[in-house]
């Protein structure tokens, strides 16, 4: 009997595959537990469709970071630090700090786990900062530590 998983299953395959087992093992466990359906033309059809809509979202999905990207690579966030006797900075620039200059700053709201700073920036100056939008994308974003 084919049956079309709909979840993950260690010995039989991935959701949305379709996978020959015998009946008994179907209609006893794979479909009561709603592992996976009967294979027929309809749900066949369906199986299709689902994943033509995935494979369109995600296309949708990375088109949207490439564009987000080149927005990125085309401004500068500025985020101002106090400074101690000497000119050196107290602590250091955080990803949340530089998350939210970007969005009151430029108005584009990135989430501060997708920003990947080289190191610690502790000093005065502009620094590259890459921001890992999708996991084919990663844009570069300008950073200026200034004194306040």
């Amino acid at each position: 009997m084919k049956v079309i998983l709909l979840k993950d299953e260690k010995k039989l395959g991935k959701a949305g595959d379709v996978v020959e087992v015998s009946e008994g093992y179907a209609r006893n466990y794979i479909i009561p537990k709603k592992i996976g359906v009967e294979a027929t033309a309809k749900s066949q059809n369906d199986l299709k469709l689902k994943k033509a809509h995935e494979e369109k979202v995600a296309k949708e999905q990375l088109d949207a970071a490439k564009a987000l990207a080149a927005q990125l690579e085309t401004r500068q966030v500025v985020v101002r630090m106090k400074a101690g006797e000497g000119g050196k900075a107290f602590g250091s620039v955080s990803t949340k700090e530089i998350a939210a200059a970007c969005k009151e700053q430029n108005g584009i709201e990135i989430d501060k786990k997708k920003i990947q700073l080289p190191e610690n920036l502790k000093n005065f100056g502009a620094y590259e900062v890459a921001v890992k939008l999708h996991p084919q994308v990663t844009g570069k974003l300008v950073v200026k530590v200034v004194e306040a």
